[in-house]
């Protein structure tokens, strides 16, 4: 799988590790297409999303864990601020679709959350690890045209990565 810039050329670079494709997808990159099973057991691609609505793609190391939760219920709390703009926000993590209806219910979270048990898509994106163990806390903002408009990194900033959502989608 590739990325592709708006002119049909490949933007991203790619890596092989561990014979896993790794890209380092950036800002001006079109988004890589996949397909994930969410929290109710549905298949849901990115694509579904495309020319319709952006989308706030965050991926965050575990369901139910004190910065995962806090990062979830503030991007529940802003979730009408995010349609308002326009944008669909979506969580993925390796945790099963099970552990994500669990999560979504005891927190009443309206979005989708997407099962990469594989952490295929993940290796996609080529969401860095935390100290070599702890899987990456990456917001990826990609309009509607599919493209990445603003990547925000930091495992312990919750927050943050709602606020630069925010800040991009608004500015657009």
């Amino acid at each position: 799988m590739r990325a592709f810039n708006r002119n049909g050329t490949n933007r991203a670079s790619i890596t092989k590790v561990n014979n896993y494709m790794l890209m380092s997808v950036k800002v001006g990159d079109s988004a890589p297409d996949f397909t994930l099973v969410s929290q109710s057991g549905a298949s849901v691609s990115l694509q579904d999303f495309r020319g319709k609505k952006s989308v706030v793609l965050y991926f965050y190391p575990k369901d139910d864990t004190p910065g995962c939760t806090a990062q979830s219920c503030e991007f529940r709390d802003r979730y009408d601020v995010f349609t308002t703009a326009g944008a669909e926000v979506i969580g993925v993590s390796a945790d099963s679709p099970e552990s994500h209806q669990k999560f979504a219910a005891k927190y009443q979270l309206p979005f989708t959350l997407l099962s990469d048990t594989g952490n295929r898509v993940r290796k996609l994106y080529g969401v860095p690890s935390t100290l070599g163990l702890l899987p990456g806390r990456v917001t990826y903002v990609i309009d509607k045209e599919g493209v990445v408009q603003h990547i925000f990194n930091s495992q312990f900033n919750f927050k943050g990565h709602i606020e630069e959502s925010l800040k991009t989608l608004q500015a657009a």
